[in-house]
Parts: structure tokens; C-alpha cells; sequence
């Protein structure tokens, strides 16, 4: 602990973790302009480190380094610290990774070191984690400070050469070629497809071995390339299969809580039995909705499973009193990673009857040898129907007994020491739970889901969003930095998605204030698509222009899918237009890597084949059953919304969508194209099967 080292200029931020770093012995500074002008000020190279709270190995290093006296006095005397939250300055993080990717030739991650020259904030050095003591191949973190501070003085004539030709390669990244003629074609969707097949895994499900992520934009162009083909009449059961597989292995493994919910951020083998326990909402937000779109497809029971405990976690452990989604659960408790997770078995005895005992062993692989630092983390080992015959019981009292032996080890679980909780609030991660949940609480017709969506959706108008703009993060009520094009893109979708759930004229203004702030504050009026930061954004060495899916799904693809879809929904052809500008301008880089670009591809197959858009009208209790056939089966190609006869003033084609006298009246457009006005529910059902899957 280090609380009695005196605070440094992190104490007044809000984030949980530069407040983490707050007494440590190192004089932090947080970015900007007083700690730039700082290293200008003093020719100290600046040794910028971005991290964020959940992050174990940011813990490591910060125990072993940034704990210790005798390391901090060095990094005080050689350089100006700067510590960053990756999740509250992602436009910084998105730059200082690529550089470390340039400069490196390897992938980044977290801890991120980065050491940048005062005067351009340049970087001539990077690198993640560096231990304390010599090991792992890297020198100690003393040996490289020094290092560092040597080739600094003695070697600026070619830092300056290198930092010049730096800023070009970045310039070129920037500056990708676009291609306003693009023939936007359909088959690069089967290329994205044919290039997952090739990296999934058909024995454990996922892609690529370990570490395993989830990847669940990966997920969801499976479905809907599945849906598409389904439609053509050639389903394509193999795309369904890699998605169902997958969530199943998930489902049964490790890397979902088994007792509380909610998945953790990925595998470090390749069959999900062991995580890394951090969890994010972003992760839980992208596999609800999938989670979700699945059971449509499948009714798995699993499915089901997954969706309401996720949701059950998600209201319970990770929404604010306020409403707001918190941001991630530590892997670490009491110093130790997945120790609040872990179980012996005389622990388990402690708890369970004798009955339950033999039953919960066996269900979660407690008869074998121990799976996680001695301990045994729970993962699926035998299914019901194994287990029903193994203990000569009915697979419903397997069932029974398993539920409630769970509820007696989760009672207990709570019992321990916590993993901290980061309950900085952001836009973007709550845009996806949004949308995660609404589509959970209709798939489940669970309103206290939609209504915890609601909620969110509230707490962000109502504290985030102050004239006209919207602000990056929020902890403890005060909100602040400019917020990116994540953070409006994926609340646009998010709300697009609750408004299909449930009608809120103030939801739809939302979204169209959205909407225009993208076109006036982040599109590339020159080559088109949209910047991660905003004009009117502090000045950085490079402005990204994300198009590549990472662990978020890139802002560019669902901006463009958003707007596509709030343009046919309204006839504004402004949204449409830029939404096309987009998809042109990400074009090259989509054609070299289709798979990597998956949330951009959505919105190409919603450009080449316009989504269908229905809007009901009439009473809500009369259009309830039109709105729950529209919305069943999955068709990912179809929005619907239900608005009330009193809405009135709506704006575009919703203003030309009226009610006939008290009865409700569907309105159904495909693209610009739309139908006679439907008056019955046989004829809306008539309507919407040429539009549905027939796999059959």
C-alpha cells in the first residue's frame, strides 16, 4: 500500500484508476496541457502509461514499480509521468497502441509504456509490461528508465529523424486511400464468412486458440450471413452451427460466472475453462445481444440461461442507483486474481448436503483434479440428462437440486471479499447494454430488463449530454471530457434498438440529436466516414479514423448501419448519404481484411439490400401482438417500432405514418419502397413471411 506517500496530481481526477495511482511515490500527472507544458518546460521525455482498473497485469506492474520508492525517484528525476485510463481517453490509447505496433512490430496491450519527446509528444520508444527484476527475457524497469534517459541525451539529432518519419507513417495510417467510385458489392460477406470458417475452432468453438476471446461481432455476421441465406432458400447451416457451438462451449465453460452471471473477458486455453476474471460490460453488453438473437433462432434452453443471468448481473452487481451502467468487475480480490471465484472442496462440503454435494461435484468437475491454482473454478463437466442417469433421478430433480445448491454456494460466494468495481460511467458501453438489454427483456418479455435500459438511457440524457454535445464519462454525478464517436455511434444504435421495445417520443429525439452531432462534428467531409474525435477536439499527433473491429465493434460500421437505418426510418436522406460516404471510404480497407470488419459489414449488407421497416400505429394494448410478430422470428433485416396514436409532430415519414381510427394500421417499407397500409394482423403476417427464413 502506498496510501502514506502524499498525493500526486491524480487526486482530483475521477477515474477509479488514476485514483488507484494517487499516493503512489511516482509524481503522476494526468494529460493535458499543465503536464505537457511540464516536459517542455524541464526537456524531460515524457513517460506516458495507460491502463485501466481492471487490468491485472496494470496491477503487477504497479505493485512491483510504481509502489517502490528507490524506481519512483528514478522515473521522478528522468522524466514527467503521465498516467491515462484507457477507458476514459480511448483516442489517446487508440494512438499510442498503433505507435507501439509501428515501433514494435507486436501487438499492444495493457500496461501500455510508452516514452513520447516533450515537445510533439512523439513517441521514440514503447513497450507493455516491464518487471521489476530482470526476467522474462526483458531487462528491469531501472535498467530501462536509464537506458531511455541515455539514448535521450546522447542521441536527439536521431530521435528527431526517426520522430519525423514516425509522424509520416502515422500520416499515411491516417490518410488510407478511400474510394468514392467503389462498385460496393456482395461478396465480400461470403469472403468474411469463408474467413472465419477457416479460424474457428470446431472442437471447442471460437476462433484461433489461446488465449480465446469471444469475439462477438464474429458472432453476429455468422447469424446474419446465416439469415441472409436462409432467406435465399440455401441456409447455410454450417455459419449457424460455428455461432450456436460456440455460445454452447461458453455457456458449459469456465469463462461464464456458473453462480452469478455474466461472462468474464476471455480463456487462457483454448477449451474456456480458465479465465482472465476481469469482467466487462462491453463483453457482457456484445454476448447478451447475441446470446439473445440466438435463442430466437434455436429456443436453446442454454440460451435462455445465459440471457437471464447475465441480465440478473447486469441489474444487480453493474447498474448505478442513478441508472447508468458501471464499467468492469476486477479480476483480482484480496491481491490474488479469481480468488473470489474460486472453490475448495471443503468449502463446497461446508456448504451443500450430502446429495447436492455429489451432484454439484460432478456437474462442475470437482471430481477431477484441481483446475485453477489448487482451487477448482466451476465449468461444465456433465450434463443433465449424464447426470439423470448416473444418479437415477428424473433430469427435472437434477435440475432442481443443481438450481439449488448454486443459490446456496452463490449465497456464500457473496459472503467473500468483493473484486473492486469501476463505476465510471461511459456512453458507449452503456449504448451497447442498452441494446443488449432491450433486445434480452423483449426476446425474454421481461419489463424489468427494458425498464433497466430505460434507465440508462435516462442517467446519460440527463447527466452526459449538456447542450447539444455529449460527455466522454461519469463518476459519482460529474461528467466531463469530450466524448468520441463510439460513445454516439453505439448509443444511437442503442437507442434505435430500445425504441423497437418500447415507444418514447424522447428516445427518437435522442437519437436524432445523435445523428446530427456525428454529421456536423465527426464525418470526414473530404473522404468520408467518421473521425474518432470531434472537430472542436483537443489536437493530437494523429486523428484515427477506426474502421477494423477490435474488442468494440469499429464506431465507423455501426455509425453507418445506425444512420442507414434511422434515415430509412425517417426518409432522411442526409443519414443514408453519409452512411454510404462511410462504407466508401472504409471500402479498400475492408476488401484486404473482410473479417476483421464486421460491424462495417453490416452496414454494406443493409446497403445492398435496404433493411424492411415497419411502424405500427393505434393503441398500444391492440398493436402488442402485431409488434411481437414483427420481432419474431429473428430477422436481423427488419425494424419495427409501434407508436401510440396520441404521438404527434413526429418528425420525416413518421408524421405521414397516421392512425385509422383507433385501429391499428401497419405501415411496411422495404428501402424506399413501401406497401399499401395494413389494417389486419393475417395481412401484417402475410406481409412479413416473404421477408423470413425458410429453413427448414
Amino acid at each position: 500500500m502506498t496510501d502514506h506517500f502524499p498525493a500526486n496530481h491524480l487526486a482530483n481526477e475521477t477515474s477509479p484508476y488514476l485514483l488507484q495511482h494517487a499516493h503512489n511515490p511516482v509524481q503522476w500527472h494526468p494529460w493535458g496541457a499543465a503536464a505537457l507544458a511540464t516536459a517542455r518546460q524541464q526537456d524531460k521525455p515524457i513517460l506516458l502509461s495507460i491502463g485501466y482498473s481492471a487490468c491485472h497485469w496494470c496491477h503487477v506492474m504497479a505493485h512491483e514499480s510504481f509502489e517502490d520508492e528507490a524506481t519512483a525517484a528514478l522515473m521522478n528525476e528522468l522524466f514527467v509521468n503521465i498516467k491515462v485510463d484507457r477507458e476514459e481517453r480511448p483516442d489517446l490509447d487508440k494512438i499510442y497502441q498503433l505507435s507501439h505496433s509501428l515501433l514494435t512490430r507486436r501487438n499492444g496491450g495493457w500496461p501500455l509504456t510508452v516514452f513520447l519527446a516533450p515537445g510533439t509528444h512523439v513517441p521514440f520508444f514503447a513497450g507493455t509490461y516491464f518487471p521489476k527484476e530482470p526476467r522474462y527475457g526483458m531487462p528491469s524497469f531501472q535498467e530501462l528508465l536509464r537506458h531511455i534517459d541515455r539514448v535521450y541525451r546522447e542521441h536527439r539529432p536521431e530521435i528527431d529523424e526517426q520522430n519525423t518519419m514516425f509522424l509520416n507513417a502515422l500520416q499515411q495510417v491516417s490518410t488510407a486511400p478511400s474510394d468514392a467510385d467503389a462498385a460496393i458489392g456482395p461478396a465480400v460477406l461470403d469472403m468474411a464468412r469463408n474467413q472465419l470458417e477457416h479460424s474457428y475452432d470446431p472442437a471447442h468453438g471460437g476462433f484461433g486458440g489461446a488465449p480465446k476471446f469471444p469475439h462477438p461481432p464474429n458472432l453476429e455476421r455468422l447469424l446474419r450471413h446465416w439469415s441472409a441465406t436462409a432467406v435465399a432458400g440455401n441456409p447455410d447451416g454450417k455459419a449457424l452451427d460455428m455461432v450456436l457451438n460456440t455460445l454452447m462451449k461458453m455457456g458449459d465453460g469456465g469463462i461464464f460466472d456458473q453462480l452469478g452471471g455474466g461472462f468474464y473477458r476471455y480463456s487462457v486455453d483454448e477449451r474456456w475453462m480458465i479465465p482472465h476474471f476481469e469482467k466487462m460490460l462491453y463483453d457482457n453488453a456484445l454476448l447478451l445481444a447475441v446470446c439473445a438473437q440466438s435463442l430466437q433462432i434455436s429456443g436453446n434452453p442454454l440460451f435462455e440461461r445465459l440471457i437471464t443471468e447475465t441480465a440478473d448481473w447486469v441489474m444487480r452487481e453493474m447498474q448505478s442507483p442513478d441508472g447508468g451502467y458501471y464499467s468492469t468487475l476486477d479480476a483480482d480480490s484480496e491481491g490474488e486474481e479469481g480468488k473470489f471465484y474460486a472453490w475448495t472442496r471443503d468449502e463446497i462440503a461446508a456448504v451443500l448436503s450430502g446429495n447436492e454435494r455429489a451432484l454439484i461435484e460432478r456437474r462442475f468437475g470437482f471430481d477431477g483434479p484441481p483446475n485453477f491454482e489448487h482451487q477448482w473454478h466451476l465449468h461444465m463437466q456433465a450434463g443433465l440428462s449424464q447426470l439423470a442417469g448416473e444418479f437415477s433421478l428424473s433430469r427435472e430433480q437434477v435440475l432442481a437440486t443443481v438450481d439449488a445448491a448454486r443459490r446456496k454456494l452463490f449465497a456464500r460466494r457473496e459472503q467473500r471479499v468483493r473484486p473492486g468495481r469501476d463505476e465510471k460511467i461511459l456512453p458507449a458501453w452503456n449504448g451497447l447494454m442498452i441494446k443488449g438489454m432491450a433486445l434480452a427483456g423483449r426476446v425474454l418479455n421481461r419489463a424489468d430488463i427494458i425498464e433497466s435500459a430505460q434507465r440508462a438511457v435516462d442517467f446519460v440524457y440527463q447527466t452526459m449530454w449538456r447542450n447539444g454535445r455529449l460527455l466522454a464519462t461519469c463518476k459519482d454525478g460529474h461528467a466531463h471530457l469530450m466524448a468520441y464517436l463510439d460513445d454516439h455511434a453505439f448509443l444511437l444504435d442503442g437507442l434505435l434498438e430500445l425504441l423497437q421495445t418500447r415507444w418514447r417520443r424522447a428516445d427518437l429525439d435522442f437519437a436524432v440529436a445523435l445523428a446530427e452531432v456525428l454529421l456536423s462534428h465527426f464525418e470526414d467531409n473530404a473522404d468520408g466516414g467518421f473521425f474518432f474525435t470531434a472537430h472542436d477536439h483537443e489536437q493530437l499527433i494523429q486523428r484515427p479514423k477506426p474502421y477494423a473491429d477490435d474488442a468494440l465493434p469499429a464506431g465507423n460500421g455501426v455509425a453507418a448501419l445506425a444512420l442507414q437505418r434511422l434515415g430509412h426510418l425517417l426518409g432522411e436522406t442526409r443519414y443514408r448519404a453519409a452512411a454510404e460516404r462511410a462504407i466508401k471510404a472504409a471500402w479498400p480497407a475492408v476488401m484486404q481484411a473482410p473479417y476483421a470488419h464486421n460491424a462495417m459489414l453490416a452496414a454494406v449488407e443493409e446497403y445492398l439490400y435496404p433493411p424492411q421497416v415497419i411502424v405500427l400505429r393505434g393503441v398500444w394494448p391492440d398493436m402488442e401482438p402485431w409488434l411481437t410478430r414483427c420481432n419474431t422470428p429473428y430477422a436481423p433485416r427488419r425494424s419495427a417500432m409501434a407508436v401510440p396514436d396520441d404521438a404527434s409532430g413526429l418528425p420525416g415519414l413518421l408524421g405521414e405514418r397516421r392512425a385509422a381510427d383507433g385501429h391499428v394500421v401497419a405501415y411496411v417499407c422495404s428501402g424506399t419502397v413501401c406497401a399499401a397500409p395494413v389494417t389486419s394482423l393475417a395481412g401484417l403476417d402475410a406481409a412479413l413471411r416473404d421477408a423470413e427464413a425458410r429453413a427448414d
